[in-house]
């Protein structure tokens, strides 16, 4: 993995792992509140009792890619009806890359020396080992070659989750993971958060396995208030990951991917 010149955190006597300070754009922390709050305050007032009033309000558990204009760009790409499945896969690949390498942002990592050709002795980082993937099937599976692309040889993990015909409640129907996930950092892939309630399942089924929420960090490309907001209320430890917190998802995302619409 390249090195980024961030900073470390102080390491608390009780943590596990040095963890890395996330640092974005200057104007990322100021642009990204500003706006969620813009997108709440334009959203149907009958749906202002499940909506957070801003990022803040959810806490540091959700976290924003700094948005610039090539990010914009594939966002925009991905919604439009017109697109192209060739040009939607391509741009969607791209947001997951972008998204993927954030989330290993977030893993622990600690300070080694290497020795360069010349002989210099260069003071770097490594990630620590012990961390996996884990898809929610289907649309879930669109993000597992973005993390093998930055990590050839990590672990992942799949759980298949389907909502009820009649209940429209989410229901397990297969989880298969690494035997030794609860000693993993968990970074759990699903594109688009909609309502939360898959995502609140597969959560539900990783601390039966003994996955800690807080070595959860979930990565999405897109989601809605309610979804973040239901996710963070039942689980207050898990990271959140995302591009953005619009009303509006793109629940075309899955069959658009893999030609199915």
């Amino acid at each position: 993995m390249p090195c980024h010149n961030q900073q470390l955190n102080n390491v608390n006597s009780g943590q596990e792992h040095p963890m890395k300070q996330v640092r974005f754009a200057s104007s990322s922390s100021s642009s990204s509140s500003s706006s969620v709050s813009a997108v709440l305050s334009n959203s149907d007032p009958a749906d202002a009792s499940i909506q957070p009033d801003s990022q803040d309000n959810l806490g540091p558990q959700l976290k924003l890619l700094p948005l610039n204009d090539q990010i914009r760009e594939l966002q925009t790409i991905i919604r439009d009806k017109t697109t192209s499945r060739g040009d939607f896969v391509f741009c969607a690949d791209r947001l997951i890359r972008l998204v993927v390498e954030e989330g290993l942002n977030q893993l622990p990592y600690s300070e080694c020396t290497v020795t360069t050709p010349t002989g210099y002795k260069y003071e770097g980082v490594k990630f620590e080992r012990g961390n996996c993937g884990v898809s929610i099937m289907r649309s879930g599976e669109a993000m597992e070659q973005g993390l093998r692309d930055c990590c050839r040889s990590i672990r992942i993990g799949k759980i298949l989750i389907q909502s009820d015909e009649e209940t429209q409640k989410a229901k397990v129907y297969y989880a298969k993971f690494p035997p030794d996930v609860y000693r993993r950092k968990v970074l759990l892939m699903y594109p688009i958060l909609s309502t939360g309630n898959t995502v609140i399942e597969a959560v539900r089924v990783l601390i039966e396995h003994g996955v800690q929420p807080r070595h959860i960090i979930l990565l999405s490309l897109f989601s809605t208030p309610h979804g973040a907001k239901s996710i963070i209320q039942e689980f207050p430890d898990i990271t959140i990951l995302t591009t953005e917190v619009h009303p509006v998802a793109p629940t075309h995302f899955g069959q658009r991917y893999f030609g199915t619409d």
